[in-house]
């Protein structure tokens, strides 16, 4: 007889708690192939209402989330995240990481014009696969998250590189999006090209000063359910005592946990 524990979310009617955390974050995927089937609304919120016990700064809970369901919107939506998607591309294709971190604090400077290190003009020009943002206009609801800069903390500011802490605040929130939509079988997944195209979708969402997009999540219900993930293992990013230190392994006699 089949886990419980393993089937709970891929068939309508099971209970969500029978899926356990553990099993739930071990089995959680990026979801981009959605079968055609609605997202009740009754579904939503209890997905909704389960992630947003999520931990962040100062228990403020400055996020909103605007549930686009007309299909109107969310095409538009999947034309701003193909523009964006493709200068995201253009990296690649120039053998670049997209967008890197480590360079977006000088290549970005607040009194200055920003330096790309590539064309993103000649980028977004150029052909996609068809099909490229198909998934976005075809998920029954996009989940727009947003945060009020003005209720959260950046504690790393000023410190010459991109700041990136006051995240803390709001990414853990998707994330459990996405687990409670795993446990009621649905699936989605985080993105954030979106955010290339922020003053047309401000506009578009009537979104207010204060807000600035933290990410967008098409939800859906999968073709298929993916439960075997790939990761790296605990000992290639764990080290013990300081950051060179010796890799954290599984002590002898352990689990033997699977990948």
């Amino acid at each position: 007889m089949p886990d419980p524990a393993s089937e709970a979310g891929d068939q309508p009617g099971v209970d969500p708690e029978s899926l356990g955390v553990c099993r739930a974050m071990r089995t959680t995927p990026a979801v981009r192939d959605y079968a055609a089937a609605d997202l009740p609304d009754e579904t939503l919120f209890e997905i909704l209402d389960d992630a947003r016990f999520a931990p962040n700064g100062a228990n403020r809970q400055a996020w909103h989330v605007t549930i686009v369901r007309d299909r109107s919107t969310r095409e538009r939506i999947a034309e701003l995240y193909k523009l964006g998607f493709a200068e995201y591309v253009g990296f690649h294709a120039a053998g670049l990481v997209p967008f890197v971190a480590s360079e977006a604090h000088w290549r970005n400077p607040p009194a200055g014009p920003a330096e790309p290190a590539i064309d993103l003009d000649a980028a977004r020009q150029v052909s996609l696969p068809p099909g490229t943002q198909d998934h976005i206009a075809k998920a029954p609801v996009l989940l727009v998250i947003t945060i009020d800069l003005t209720n959260i903390s950046a504690v790393d500011s000023g410190l010459g590189r991109l700041s990136i802490s006051a995240g803390a605040s709001v990414y853990p929130f998707a994330h459990n999006i996405l687990l409670a939509a795993r446990a009621r079988g649905y699936g989605g997944h985080i993105t954030s090209v979106l955010a290339r195209q922020e003053p047309a979708l401000r506009e578009l969402l009537h979104i207010p000063p204060e807000h600035v997009l933290a990410t967008m999540l098409p939800i859906g219900k999968p073709v298929k359910m993916v439960t075997k993930l790939r990761r790296q293992p605990v000992e290639s990013f764990a080290t013990v005592d300081t950051f060179d230190g010796s890799p954290f392994r599984e002590p002898s006699g352990g689990s033997q946990r699977s990948a």
